[in-house]
């Protein structure tokens, strides 16, 4: 008997071991669906907030959820409602497997089903169905083969990032965005037991369409959840009062022109972190709505904000709304090309001054000038004679900012304008004068970087808005002293009525036919530019940038801050004195003829010869002139180092080595210049 008590048992323990090595072999066999999971493409901004997000290839909305990043009461919900042994089991709970065969045959009907979440998330993997048999012993198999490729984290994110809560709503993070408008790090009981009620049923269970179900749902959660200790009866008795939301709440659109241009830059990319500030960014798109309302159907908006500092853009509204309207608002204005009127004069007027041809006192004519067949007018047709260059940029004169182009070459501007950062377009192969007046096609975002170049005193460094993208090194492309003048000048032009008189420096311009109303300012620390007109080019009749759109500049820095940042002081070579007390040949602004006659007894740089390498001795740089007539100005990359001196020859104080332009300007005001080497 005992004998055979032992073989017996000897034979179940074989066949047990024989059951379960069959049972490895059928699991390990298992052919899994695809484990990674499409989510949405997201755009963040610059604190990791959504900005926007994209629906995943079969137009669901999908969102990327770490466990760790959902509210824990949350999960316990789902633990304790779902599979209270989640963390024991092999991927299939034998002991509510049979609870639920026990109750169904008792009942007559499922009273309860016996699936883990294993189970859950292997049906939602391969979209199977529930209620069939073959489906179920194919959801256990499959479930089996989880739990042994994945950890327990992996299979519950797989649950949070698939369950379904009705209509294109897949994930926890998604429903939770859609229905309360919020991440879901943070929830109320009511809102995780609803979502946890919604998956079970997610069509007749949708608060959207059938809230009195949902309710009901969720209440059961509630129960459940005080059942099992997740949280007290006074936690659900207050959660039992809170409503159900009968509305989805629409996905977060901030920014939408830049997050597509992120997303189309690099479309691989699953997350993108941008340098945008939602909170200002949703800011100023109101203004953008409120700037163009009561203006017509077709004017359109945009405003970009750098900081300068940086040249991160922390805001960036393409239009007025995003939607295809009469205003075209799916155009990203920001990026358009436009004529930019006045606004290119202040960097006319700092390579003027970078040049030595004239200072802010310097007196320039304003009255009708003929530059061979160019023959411009000011924008009122009025002339005011002889004017300082201060006045006549404040006032945005045409004649002297021509004049001035002529003399520093339309080339050079051109040049400036793309060691800036800028990529300006024009008609035909050579760059000519009217580019001063606007004759250029530029974009918003040209405009703020130039714009940005010289608030930093004159330094350029790209504009980025992407978090990684920002660059350390920048290059000059006007000295401090110039940047510091201009915008000196214009800090000094009045603001629009009605508007604080802070010192922001700022300058508008409008374009021919009144097609572009441009305003773009800085202070200390941020520049912001703003464009109006309309989309497809058409005329506005009246629109000027002063009227139209520097109020809108004002007010877009009265939201991004209280009170501005200072300007920057003068930098100790400033020259800041009035015009009187100028050199000769700056006291007034000759002609391009009159300044560079090369005449017999023109001056000349005798010493160093142009391209050459010289030393710089302890006493200085020594310099000689022949020809012209004295007394001579020398100046250093613009700046005047030694005025009216009587001699040929002396040494010259520069601040150190590098490349050098050296001027030297004769009692007449014509001048030679030559570039050097100084070690």
């Amino acid at each position: 008997m005992r004998s055979g008590w032992i073989l017996g048992l000897a034979a179940a323990l074989w066949l047990a071991a024989h059951g379960r090595d069959r049972l490895d072999l059928w699991i390990n066999a298992t052919v899994l669906p695809p484990l990674v999971v499409e989510t949405s493409v997201e755009v963040l901004d610059r604190n990791g907030d959504l900005l926007r997000a994209y629906t995943v290839a079969d137009g669901r909305w999908r969102l990327a959820l770490p466990p760790d990043k959902v509210d824990p009461v949350y999960i316990r919900m789902l633990l304790a409602y779902e599979d209270k042994r989640f963390r024991d089991h092999p991927g299939v709970d034998a002991r509510s497997m049979l609870r639920a065969v026990l109750q169904a045959a008792w009942n007559g009907r499922v009273v309860s089903g016996g699936s883990t979440l294993t189970m859950q998330v292997a049906r939602l993997l391969e979209e199977s169905g529930t209620g069939k048999v073959g489906g179920k012993l194919r959801q256990m198999r499959v479930a089996l083969a989880l739990e042994r490729r994945l950890t327990k984290e992996q299979i519950l994110q797989l649950y949070l990032h698939l369950a379904p809560f009705g209509g294109n709503l897949e994930g926890v993070r998604a429903a939770s965005i859609s229905y309360f408008g919020k991440e879901p790090l943070r929830l109320t009981p009511a809102e995780a037991a609803l979502l946890v009620a919604i998956p079970q049923s997610p069509e007749s269970r949708r608060p959207d369409r059938a809230a009195d179900r949902a309710e009901a749902a969720r209440n059961r959660v509630l129960a459940r959840a005080v059942g099992n200790g997740v949280i007290d009866a006074d936690t659900a008795t207050a959660a039992l009062r809170e409503p159900v939301p009968g509305l989805r709440k629409p996905f977060p659109a901030v920014a939408p022109h830049l997050a597509d241009r992120a997303k189309s830059g690099n479309p691989t990319l699953l997350t993108h972190a941008l340098t945008i500030d939602a909170a200002l960014q949703t800011r100023l798109e109101r203004l953008a709505i409120e700037a163009v309302a009561d203006r017509g159907e077709q004017l359109q908006v945009a405003i970009v904000v750098v900081d300068h500092a940086s040249g991160e853009i922390i805001a960036s509204v393409g239009s007025a709304g995003y939607q295809a309207d009469l205003r075209q608002g799916f155009v990203d204005m920001t990026r358009a090309l436009r004529s930019p009127g006045s606004t290119l004069k202040p960097l006319v007027y700092a390579l003027a001054f970078d040049q030595g041809l004239a200072h802010p006192e310097t007196m320039i004519d304003d009255k009708p000038t003929s530059f061979g067949t160019y023959t411009p007018q000011n924008f009122d047709r009025l002339y005011r004679g002889t004017i300082r260059l201060r006045e006549a940029l404040q006032l945005s004169l045409n004649i002297p900012v021509v004049a001035l182009t002529e003399a520093i070459g339309p080339a050079r501007l051109i040049s400036a304008m793309e060691k800036a950062g800028m990529k300006p377009v024009f008609p035909g192969r050579q760059p000519g004068l009217a580019i001063a007046l606007g004759g250029v096609g530029v974009t918003l975002e040209d405009m703020v970087q130039l714009y940005a170049t010289i608030a930093r005193g004159g330094v350029a460094r790209p504009l980025t808005y992407r978090m990684e993208g920002a660059e350390a090194d920048g290059q000059r492309v006007i000295s401090a002293v110039a940047a510091w003048q201009v915008g000196d000048i214009l800090a000094g032009l009045a603001p629009p009525p009605g508007a604080p008189s802070n010192r922001l420096a700022y300058k508008t311009g409008t374009s021919y036919g009144h097609r572009d109303a441009w305003v773009i300012g800085y202070d200390g620390r941020h520049v912001i530019g703003t464009w109006m007109g309309r989309a497809d080019g058409t005329p506005v009749p009246g629109a000027f940038g002063a009227d139209v759109a520097a109020p809108v500049l004002f007010q877009a820095f009265n939201r991004l801050k209280r009170k501005l940042d200072p300007q920057p002081p003068a930098p100790a070579s400033a020259l800041l004195v009035s015009n009187a007390e100028l050199p000769l040949p700056l006291q007034r602004f000759r002609s391009r003829s009159a300044a560079f006659d090369v005449a017999a007894d023109a001056p000349a740089v005798a010493f160093p010869p142009n391209g050459s390498e010289v030393e710089l001795l302890p006493q200085g740089l020594l310099v000689r002139v022949r020809g012209g007539t004295a007394p001579f100005t020398w100046l250093a990359d613009g700046v005047p180092v030694i005025v009216a001196l009587d001699a040929r020859e002396t040494m010259l104080t520069l601040p150190g080595t590098g490349f050098v332009t050296l001027s030297v300007i004769d009692a007449e005001g014509r001048s030679a210049r030559t570039k050097v080497r100084v070690r």
